[in-house]
């Protein structure tokens, strides 16, 4: 069975080397020095590695059981949760007003990977809560964030978001789901919710739901939405549970992946609810928590890629088949391992040099949200709303292909359950789906991010890459052709291909919509290319310097190459795949598929 060892030394190299944290950049990561975030990725690390990932396949295997209307967890995940609960992580980045260590988000990020990598399914009960913090933190009323944060942020109580129904998941406004006023201010929400991730369990005391619904007479469509917090227990006059609310699980789901986590259909019978925000404003209240979740799904895709690699390598280094094209790595034995050939060492580069790419990547949009918040920064947040679709659709789309680049690394071997490798799989899988299908995201992406603000965030984006590479061009050959050549012309195709979209938005959209998830795949591209050259030049000048390890540096600079040389490239066919339009994707009828 697969084990897993928390990237200490990348996310280091990361957060201190390229991002800058430990300096005043943004407030409050002056407070954190390379030997402060260590310790705590340390702890967390252990966390990870000894509590959560040895439950992974338990979660799998075990999977969550509905008894008599309550959803019992996997063997030692409550025990594991408790672990969590008390070592303070759920609060990590939270409000100290309400109980919250109050560090950025950028460092909870890293710590958010580990606990991903290691335990997808049982992570996603507190990643949710924390969601569902950052909603009520933004849209409640001060006596809303004095009930429910300070036991959310604690975890005693766990959060949830109910968006979806049977007849309607991205059309929210075909939504049924009602809500009644009542003389006392609260409304009776009555109807049905599918897909809820978290649904019940037995971890916390309480289940908080984050519920849309429309209240009668209200505008049609998702203007006439609102945001409810609905308890599974409604609070006493002391904050404590009290009476059972009334709504109930009809069903757990059974899904191809994510064993651990209970997936529900949710009932609500006339329950009990409170307005959170503005009556038929609940699509804008939700999407503080959409918006941040989905930054955690991208993380989810590359953190289950993370795992699946080290296993990958692993077996690689151990399994003897074949022997090395020019001659025996193993001469005394009776074939070589797997790594020495051209063609697996293809497979691991293609995960490493994502992966890595990836992490940096997700650290970044996570040091945007950071700035965006605590300097404040308009023209971070700008930055973050472009890069969001493309951090959950691009690193989940090829996060899901280096899960299974990694599984083809054990040839049938990975094909077999007692591997561990098609659980990898198949967690991996929901990521392209939940919090907004890949398809969605990059309708997102061209249709509203690529124009807002006249356009203001891609130019941002493109004018950072620019004053990375001009200053160096021409300064030495070969960094030219291995690294700023490369992102050079990448960056021209996705100019091109914003072009492109512009010219065609008004007259014919279909040509924009038809290349919209090609589009997110070369802004993706260029987003890790982009972070791949700030990760070189940390290590040229670490090297340089005499700084650091010079083995993990130099492995660095090659990993690096390979994405320029490699992957890289691939921009261009995107570009062309995108300049073909619409008529090749809509040329049948209907009929004729």
């Amino acid at each position: 069975m697969p084990t897993y060892k928390a990237p200490v030394a990348d996310m280091l190299f990361v957060l201190h080397d390229v991002l800058s944290l430990g300096t005043g950049a943004v407030p409050g990561y002056e407070d954190l020095d390379r030997d402060t975030t260590a310790a705590v990725l340390g702890e967390a690390a252990k966390l990870a590695e000894e509590v959560l990932a040895p439950l992974n396949r338990t979660g799998d295997r075990q999977g969550c059981v509905l008894d008599k209307g309550m959803v019992r967890t996997p063997d030692g995940f409550r025990a594991a949760f408790d672990q969590l609960r008390a070592g303070g992580w759920p609060a990590l980045d939270c409000d100290p007003a309400y109980g919250g260590q109050g560090l950025p988000y950028l460092l909870a990020t890293a710590v958010g990977e580990m606990f991903s990598s290691a335990n997808m399914a049982f992570n996603m009960y507190q990643g949710l809560t924390h969601g569902a913090c950052s909603a009520i933190h933004a849209h409640g009323t001060e006596a809303q964030k004095a009930l429910y944060l300070p036991r959310l942020v604690r975890c005693d109580w766990t959060g949830t978001m109910n968006l979806t129904e049977p007849q309607c998941g991205t059309d929210l406004g075909l939504m049924r789901t009602r809500a009644d006023p009542q003389a006392d201010g609260s409304y009776r929400i009555t109807g049905q919710k599918i897909f809820i991730s978290a649904g019940d369990h037995d971890l916390a005391e309480n289940v908080v739901h984050l519920v849309l619904a429309k209240i009668p007479g209200g505008p049609e469509g998702t203007r006439g939405v609102s945001l409810f917090i609905v308890p599974k227990f409604l609070p006493d006059a002391a904050g404590r549970p009290g009476a059972r609310n009334a709504l109930s699980v009809g069903k757990l789901e059974e899904k191809m992946g994510i064993h651990g986590n209970a997936t529900c259909v949710m009932d609500y019978d006339g329950a009990t609810g409170f307005l959170l925000g503005e009556a038929h404003k609940g699509m804008r209240a939700m999407f503080t928590m959409m918006n941040e979740a989905r930054i955690g799904v991208g993380l989810q895709g590359y953190a289950q890629a993370a795992v699946a690699s080290q296993a990958a390598v692993a077996y690689a280094r151990e399994r003897l088949q074949g022997r090395a094209p020019r001659r025996a790595a193993n001469p005394q034995g009776a074939a070589d391992p797997l790594i020495v050939h051209p063609d697996i060492r293809r497979l691991l580069m293609d995960q490493k040099s994502f992966v890595e790419g990836a992490r940096a990547f997700t650290f970044w949009g996570a040091q945007l949200i950071d700035e965006a918040e605590r300097l404040p920064d308009p023209a971070a947040q700008g930055l973050v709303s472009l890069l969001t679709p493309v951090i959950k659709g691009f690193l989940t789309d090829r996060g899901f292909d280096a899960t299974v680049a990694a599984q083809q690394v054990f040839g049938g071997h990975g094909y077999i359950e007692d591997s561990g490798m098609p659980q990898f799989v198949r967690d991996a899988r929901i990521a392209m789906i939940y919090e907004g299908t890949n398809g969605v995201q990059a309708l997102d992406l061209v249709s509203r991010k690529l124009g807002a603000e006249g356009g203001r965030p891609i130019r941002a984006l493109f004018d950072r890459i620019d004053r990375l590479v001009a200053p160096q061009i021409g300064q030495d050959a070969a960094w030219d052709a291995e690294f700023l050549i490369p992102l050079q012309t990448a960056t021209a195709d996705l100019r091109a291909a914003a072009l492109f979209f512009l010219d065609h938005a008004a007259s014919a959209p279909e040509e924009v919509l038809a290349g919209s998830t090609d589009f997110l795949h070369l802004a993706g591209h260029v987003g890790l290319g982009y972070m791949w050259l700030r990760m070189a030049q940390a290590a040229r000048e670490a090297l340089a310097a005499g700084r650091g390890d010079p083995e993990f540096l130099t492995a660095k600079l090659a990993t690096g190459r390979y994405y320029m040389a490699r992957q890289l490239p691939l921009t261009r066919t995107h570009l062309a795949q995108i300049k073909s339009g619409a008529s090749p994707v809509m040329a049948l009828d209907a009929t004729a598929f």
